[in-house]
């Protein structure tokens, strides 16, 4: 820590007071990560908020979710808060929905940004996923013993997250952008159990020619849910059934750091290629991931988009490499391939609108079930 000061003091007296300010914001967010390894050895759940670590829109999705330093639009408030500084239009709109299980659960996506001035945006994000119409069979039998369908009720478990996004472009870093969310959770399954929570993400992009790199640090404080558990509901079954009580508490969804990198080349403004590698780093100790240790796992994503003139896309992706144990009790390594197809529509004058479209584990390869994403984008200037 001391060669730290040292360091922040020796760079601090190379610029002059008008970019000190600047600087000391953009350092004070990197002094944080010097906490994480203490903090992930805390006592929290391996998986949680994991509805959070799906992704959202289906062009990510087509190339494998490899997005962290691709995203550019209304989906960086997921993504990378950076992203947002790419935004062309006054405004810009993202919609995708999702369907999980044979349609048991839908998963959806609304984001919104806007661009404040010429150095700084603002977004929006809302996520739902949720299964629907859950019987609550408790009161099947009526008191004579006597079965009554007319006694079944129906909840949702169903889990929220707002996100709340800042972003803005460092011009005396060269250009450095960087973003930050604030995110609200909301989880509840039925009258049974709620929970609400709150953390921060903090993200950064760099472009060096056709080369993006960006750098996700998702949950960076943490993430806290306070539960809260009605047990009137389920304490005379649970005692019943010798179930134990669930009592009030708090989860902590721990950091993650996502390094993410893309390069994008066109043959005579034809043709484009973008290729996107991103490495996902948690800190909760070892999953089941091809890169493990007692500290971290590491989960490599790649993503390939073809495009014609940009305005027609083709995209594949390779993600979720685990390690699956046979009957045989031997291993064999499996992934998820994704493809996904684009289209561009140009409006009147800069406004364009965009369908995309993602089946996510071509072949039926991983042991995650397949599914379609559409998403659709708006983006446009107000006169």
């Amino acid at each position: 820590m001391q060669s730290g000061i040292i360091g922040y003091s020796f760079i601090v007296n190379k610029f002059d007071l008008s970019r000190k300010s600047e600087l000391k914001r953009v350092l004070f967010l990197l002094c944080i990560l010097s906490w994480i390894k203490v903090y992930s050895q805390s006592n929290a759940p391996k998986y949680s908020n994991e509805f959070l670590a799906i992704g959202v829109d289906a062009r990510s999705f087509g190339m494998g979710n490899a997005f962290t330093a691709v995203s550019n639009d209304a989906s960086s408030g997921y993504w990378n808060p950076a992203g947002l500084n790419k935004i062309q239009n006054d405004f810009d709109l993202g919609f995708m929905h999702a369907e999980y299980f044979a349609g048991i659960a839908n998963y959806d996506y609304l984001g919104f940004a806007t661009r404040i001035d010429s150095l700084s945006t603002f977004g929006i994000t809302a996520i739902r996923f949720g299964i629907d119409d859950i019987p609550d069979t408790r009161f099947l039998y009526d008191a004579n013993g006597a079965l009554n369908y007319d006694n079944i009720k129906f909840f949702s478990a169903v889990d929220y997250a707002f996100l709340f996004t800042y972003a803005r472009i460092l011009p005396y870093f060269g250009g450095i952008e960087i973003g930050g969310n604030v995110k609200i959770i909301h989880r509840s399954a039925g009258q049974f159990a709620k929970a609400w929570g709150y953390g921060i993400d903090l993200g950064a992009q760099k472009s060096i020619g056709n080369l993006n790199i960006g750098l996700m640090l998702r949950d960076i404080t943490g993430t806290y849910n306070a539960w809260y558990h009605n047990t009137e509901l389920v304490a005379d079954i649970y005692t019943q059934t010798g179930n134990e009580i669930p009592e009030n508490s708090i989860e902590i969804t721990l950091p993650r750091a996502i390094l993410g990198v893309s390069y994008y080349y066109s043959f005579k403004s034809i043709v484009g290629v973008l290729v996107a590698f991103d490495l996902e780093n948690t800190f909760d100790g070892p999953r089941n991931t091809i890169i493990k240790a007692e500290f971290a796992s590491m989960d490599p994503r790649f993503g390939l988009e073809l495009d014609y003139r940009q305005k027609f896309y083709v995209r594949g992706g390779v993600s979720q490499f685990q390690k699956i144990q046979n009957f045989d009790r031997s291993y064999n390594t499996v992934f998820q391939p994704n493809f996904g197809l684009g289209i561009k529509l140009q409006m009147k004058k800069e406004n364009t609108f965009k369908i995309d479209y993602a089946l996510t584990d071509l072949g039926n390869q991983a042991e995650t079930p397949y599914s379609h994403v559409v998403s659709l984008k708006l983006s446009f200037d107000v006169e």
